[in-house]
């Protein structure tokens, strides 16, 4: 209710404001904001806001135009207003995709056909309803008529947007944090130029009434198109208030009222365009950031898939040390309780237990860090110690099935710049895939060897994952990085692809280097460097 009253309230102050004088039951202004406030309140909650020009259109005929028409054609007159607009704005909101917050240049040109489109039947019904009430004679049309749509027009083109974004601040945000002594100077462009123009006269203004275009358009370029429509309105309110104050007559306004119509077209224009690639630039940045936390998340998902494979060789391996530990307590237990206790052998029983609790901690340790949830963290990894701190958590699988795991490595290779866990995880993935396809060869030997070496300008290191498996298939091997085309019968289809991204994401890539029974190979290279991002 109070949205309701406060436009109400807004529509008739401005049609005081704007109101010139009466042709014979018309009222001729060079434009009619209170119309475009309340049109834009139309197009953006919908068509019961017209009941505001219904209430409005009376009130203003009675106080600002103080009308000697009857009360049948006063009611007449606001019911054609309120009809034409609301019934115009709701066929539009219904029938035609449209974002009452105008992110679009589509969006602006909805409003304004919209509101063109009622103009129309305004201004061919209202003429006939006051030649029927004897009124209006139809050589007075062109007179009355011409003023009146361009008026309502230039009301829409400026203050309707501007109303639109104002209702909806904050849902399409387009312009950055602005400095104010930036947003003086464009103000002080704007009123520059206004004051130039005057200063010329308006006798031959019309001919320099393009200097306002400048400032018009630079403000549509630094803020969009709610600079535009800002921008808009002030020249608007100044101009016409610096021609009635120079007494220029109301017959003289049209010309001007054309050439506000262009500038406003123009600026409404370069401001819905600046804004929508705005808008698109922003909705891109946040798809990409949706994008790398769904990459995160699948990275994490296909991490927990790859230890739930390595379930069994991973508690076997913890039970390894544990049973070991328990043995070694019993027997210090054992010692400690003979009447002469052997304190050295009991002493080094207990260091045995320390021990193999430690490496069976280690073991609990590289899984929780494999396992982790974050985003990518740079920092230098040591290639040796990362690479066989991955092995040792496959190891026990490998050996599960039968299969041998080597790493070859120069002694002084040097680190690189990266994420220690994703790099792990494209290590693990390849090793994974090596040892499953070994496995299901009954009587073959296993053998998978991992390298890594230093080559290259800009220099890089190059990993590479070699098996003596049974290979794949042209076909196969064409498909092998696709998401979700997995050779295995519960595979995931997101280890290679992950692979894919993760190397990219480093500066590096993988491939896979031969396909051939007995010597298949993957390779992927990290650079030394991280890559650059943008800021």
């Amino acid at each position: 209710m109070a949205l309701w009253v406060g436009s109400l309230t807004a529509y008739v102050a401005l049609e005081w404001i704007s109101f010139i004088h009466e042709y014979k039951g018309l009222p001729v202004t060079p434009w009619n904001p209170g119309l475009g406030v309340v049109f834009g309140l139309i197009m953006a909650r919908g068509a019961f806001y017209a009941s505001v020009l219904f209430v409005g259109v009376i009130v203003s005929e009675v106080l600002v135009l103080q009308t000697r028409l009857a009360w049948p054609v006063v009611f007449g007159i606001a019911a054609i207003i309120a009809l034409a607009y609301g019934g115009v704005a709701d066929l539009c909101r219904r029938n035609l995709t449209f974002d009452p917050a105008i992110s679009r240049l589509r969006d602006l040109a909805i409003v304004l056909f919209a509101g063109m489109t009622a103009v129309v039947f305004i201004a061919l019904l209202l003429p006939t309803l006051l030649v029927m009430d004897a009124k209006l004679d139809w050589a007075d049309v062109n007179v009355a008529t011409i003023p009146l749509v361009l008026g309502d027009l230039i009301g829409i083109a400026v203050l309707a947007p501007l109303t639109m974004r104002l209702i909806h601040l904050g849902d399409v945000p387009f312009h950055p944090a602005t400095p104010r002594p930036e947003i003086a100077l464009h103000a002080l462009l704007l009123g520059g130029s206004l004051a130039v123009v005057h200063v010329i006269g308006f006798d031959q203004g019309a001919r320099f009434f393009y200097i306002l275009f400048l400032p018009v358009v630079v403000t549509a370029i630094r803020f969009g198109l709610d600079g535009a429509s800002a921008a808009l309105a002030f020249t608007q309110f100044a101009l016409v208030g610096l021609l009635h104050g120079a007494g220029i007559p109301a017959s003289a306004f049209t010309e001007f009222q054309l050439l506000m119509g262009v500038l406003t077209t123009t600026g409404l224009t370069v401001g819905a365009v600046v804004s929508e690639r705005h808008n698109a630039n922003v909705r891109a940045r946040r798809a990409e950031a949706r994008l790398r936390d769904l990459e995160v998340e699948a990275a994490q998902a296909a991490r927990f898939h790859l230890v739930s494979g390595m379930t069994t060789a991973l508690a076997h391996e913890i039970n390894q040390p544990m049973t070991a530990a328990r043995a070694f307590a019993r027997s210090a237990s054992h010692l400690v309780s003979r009447d002469e206790p052997d304190l050295g052998r009991v002493r080094d029983n207990i260091s045995k237990v320390v021990a193999q609790i430690d490496h069976a901690g280690e073991i609990v340790r590289r899984m929780r860090d494999f396992l982790r949830r974050g985003r990518l963290q740079f920092n230098t990894v040591q290639v040796r110690p990362m690479v066989e701190d991955a092995l040792t958590l496959i190891r026990a699988d490998a050996t599960q099935k039968h299969v041998s795991l080597s790493f070859e490595a120069p002694a002084d290779l040097p680190p690189v710049m990266g994420d220690r866990v994703q790099l792990q995880q494209v290590l693990l993935n390849l090793v994974r895939n090596a040892v499953d396809s070994i496995s299901g060869e009954r009587g073959r030997k296993g053998k998978v060897r991992v390298s890594a070496r230093l080559i290259g300008d800009p220099a890089r290191i190059e990993f590479s994952v070699h098996d003596n498996g049974p290979g794949m298939t042209d076909d196969e091997a064409e498909r092998l990085f696709d998401p979700l085309v997995s050779s295995k019968t519960h595979g995931l289809g997101l280890g290679l692809p992950i692979c894919v991204s993760i190397t990219e994401v480093h500066g590096g890539r993988v491939w896979l280097h031969s396909h051939e029974a007995g010597s298949t190979e993957f390779r992927f290279t990290v650079p030394l460097t991280p890559p650059r991002t943008d800021p």
